[in-house]
């Protein structure tokens, strides 16, 4: 499929640095990667921030028409085979509504809460338009930015079936992984890049990765990265890519510093909202428990005990750790996750939780974003959030999909003001109770009973244990530890030959 773009960028006016942002006239002006012609960068002079939601640009050309099938597309047979084979027929709104328009190389700004879609709606677009092209090293073709390791591991997962089915090569680029190996897959040439900005950074500054051929770029959930202070990155970032090629952001909400990448780095969009990021779902309950004090960490424990998984978000690490061993230590089946552990523990235990072998995640924020379960019925805000877009996005890990959920929230009587004011600003009104450990309201909302109250230790799966003994960390050794390092290799590789 010819990448050209079909309303050429080096034909239309571009207005001026101090024009209003989504003049009526014309779209914003793209800076050039190099010298004083580009944008100004987020540590110089720059308009405040947005702290709430801003206007949406106003489309100059008019979009096309949405689909209803993902056969009404201009797309290669290949990918709508794979939709086919994995079952996905039928867009969701966000799909049908943005890609008539991505397929046909036009820049876009998606809205939509998690769960309706997003990855899909700018990763067929991507891959279509790749299709058939072939990366020279270190020179990728098509950029996905993302804020966090697990959405990046996410977006990968969605997108790998379909960039197979039309021989693109994907590559995964992120903090946390071996660095050299991730410098590897870029010199043997990958066409599509999913990357957290800093670890892109670093390779691009090792001189193992270049921009200057990627002509299509994706910002998923920018919002977060703007939150995250990853704003400097992105646009020096954005500013390496070929000047005239195709920008899409997408996110479940649009504030802050948001309006700055779309002024300077989208050219007359087409806009799509799903629903306002205020928006509740439907399909999802919302319940705020009034929990004395001293009764809060016994009826955590009983709903942790229930039948089926749970995600339970609290505010620091040490929190998730002494609640995770707490748990264990009454027979819950737990295992944390949180920004303290390494990226193969984060992997193992995300694992686990999906296929059951943990019933309960214990988290921080980093799990709030880029966290698909499927059947995940219930979100437990042990610690509220004091941010209203933290509890959306907590929240939006159940009722994916069009499934139904309930987003549980802890709340002790010195937090019920704040916990008010909250729910205000995410326009939600949820179902008050006051409830203790053992009561019929706490069972009837989240299914809590009494632990079993024998311990429970959660192990690393064996093949995990045996490549740990393979490739331990490297320092001195005596022979003979030397040796058994060398006998451990052989039987590993020999397990598995």
């Amino acid at each position: 499929m010819n990448p050209t773009r079909t309303n050429s960028r080096s034909t239309r006016s571009r207005r001026t640095e101090g024009a209003p942002a989504f003049a009526s006239g014309g779209g914003p002006r793209r800076g050039a990667r190099f010298g004083a012609s580009a944008p100004a960068r987020s540590g110089g002079r720059r308009p405040a921030a947005v702290q709430g939601e801003f206007a949406l640009p106003k489309t100059i050309t008019p979009a096309l028409p949405a689909v209803e099938a993902f056969a009404d597309l201009d797309m290669p047979a290949a990918l709508l085979a794979a939709l086919t084979a994995q079952g996905v027929s039928v867009p969701f709104p966000i799909q049908g509504a943005t890609l008539p328009n991505t397929l046909a190389g036009r820049d876009a700004l998606g809205r939509g809460r998690t769960g309706s879609g997003k990855t899909l709606a700018f990763g067929l677009a991507l891959l279509a338009r790749t299709a058939g092209q072939r990366a020279e090293p270190r020179q990728p073709l098509a950029l996905v930015l993302v804020p966090t390791r697990e959405l990046a591991q996410q977006v990968t997962d969605a997108l790998t079936p379909y960039a197979r089915a039309v021989r693109l090569r994907l590559a995964t680029v992120v903090g946390g992984m071996s660095i050299g190996r991730q410098a590897n897959m870029l010199r043997g040439g990958s066409e599509v890049v999913v990357a957290t900005p800093g670890r892109l950074k670093d390779l691009i500054d090792r001189g193992d990765c270049r921009l200057n051929q990627v002509a299509i770029t994706v910002l998923d959930e920018a919002d977060q990265m703007a939150d995250m202070g990853f704003m400097p990155q992105v646009t020096a970032l954005l500013d390496q890519v070929r000047p005239e090629g195709q920008r899409m952001l997408f996110s479940a909400t649009l504030d802050r510093n948001v309006d700055l990448l779309v002024r300077r780095y989208l050219v007359d969009p087409v806009v799509h909202s799903v629903d306002p990021s205020a928006g509740a779902v439907t399909t999802m309950e919302h319940h705020v428990l009034h929990v004395h004090g001293a009764d809060k960490h016994r009826t955590t424990t009983h709903i942790a005990a229930r039948d089926g998984r749970v995600i339970m978000f609290l505010d620091t690490k040490h929190a998730v750790d002494r609640l995770t061993q707490d748990l264990l230590n009454s027979g819950v089946r737990a295992a944390a996750l949180h920004g303290g552990k390494s990226q193969p523990q984060r992997t193992r235990t995300l694992a686990q939780f999906k296929t059951g072998h943990v019933t309960v995640l214990v988290a921080t924020n980093v799990a709030a974003r880029g966290i698909h379960v499927d059947n995940l019925d219930l979100v437990v805000n042990v610690d509220p959030p004091t941010d209203h877009k933290d509890y959306l996005h907590r929240g939006g890990r159940t009722a994916r999909a069009g499934e139904s959920g309930s987003v549980v929230t802890l709340v002790t009587p010195q937090q019920r003001r704040d916990m008010g004011r909250l729910m205000a600003a995410a326009g939600i009104v949820p179902q008050t109770t006051q409830v203790r450990s053992g009561d019929e309201a706490l069972t009837r909302i989240t299914g809590a009973q009494a632990p079993s109250g024998v311990p429970v230790t959660i192990a690393a799966p064996a093949v995990e244990r045996r490549q740990r003994s393979a490739t331990s960390s490297r320092g001195r050794r005596s022979p003979a530890a030397a040796a058994r390092r060398v006998s451990a290799r052989q039987t590993s590789f020999g397990a598995v030959a």
